[in-house]
């Protein structure tokens, strides 16, 4: 160590322990800082429903945001924020209305989307086979064809089960919180 250098003086290693300090404290702001955006396509309002729980349960460790599908521009697609996609499925396995508009604007602009991470909560009923939760599936197919990259485990509600929708999302967001905040640290 050269006089000059940022550690002479101190004993050995606590120039690096105050730079690893300092890039912890750097990674925290930069998750705490982070936007989680929550877009949700809803037939009947359950989807909408799930999303606000999932923002009451995240908005004290995240900037949280909840976006109705039929309402969200492609142009406000930010790869710093890290996307939930809540959606249902309508009728035979079709999108619900509200996800039709951004359906159509995903196919008609031809964003790219490159660098966009989602993770998809799906809502259906499994009384319709395989068409099960096929609304959530479209989305995220039309995502990923734009260049988006859906992560983490396919959250999954049944109506004909017991459990609730919003219990089932609110388990499973446990297992997406570190995949956001590894996107954050990767921003």
């Amino acid at each position: 160590m050269r006089h000059g250098d940022p550690g002479f003086g101190k004993p050995h290693g606590l120039g690096r322990l105050t730079l690893h300090v300092r890039v912890k404290r750097q990674e925290v702001e930069r998750i705490a800082s982070m936007r989680l955006v929550i877009l949700f396509g809803t037939e009947s309002g359950t989807a909408e429903f799930v999303s606000g729980e999932l923002e009451a349960k995240l908005s004290s460790s995240f900037d949280v945001s909840v976006h109705d599908l039929a309402e969200y521009s492609l142009s406000d697609f930010d790869p710093a924020d890290f996307y939930v996609l809540v959606c249902s499925t309508y009728g035979e396995g079709d999108p619900p209305l509200s996800a039709r508009p951004f359906l159509a604007a995903l196919a008609s602009e031809t964003p790219d989307l490159t660098g966009i991470r989602f993770a998809v909560f799906g809502m259906g009923d499994s009384s319709y086979g395989e068409t099960y939760g096929r609304g959530s599936e479209v989305v995220a197919e039309r995502l990923e064809d734009r260049g988006a990259r859906r992560v983490g485990p396919y959250g999954r509600h049944d109506a004909s089960g017991r459990d609730d929708a919003s219990d089932a999302a609110l388990e499973w967001i446990d297992d997406i919180v570190p995949l956001a905040t590894d996107h954050a640290r990767a921003a």
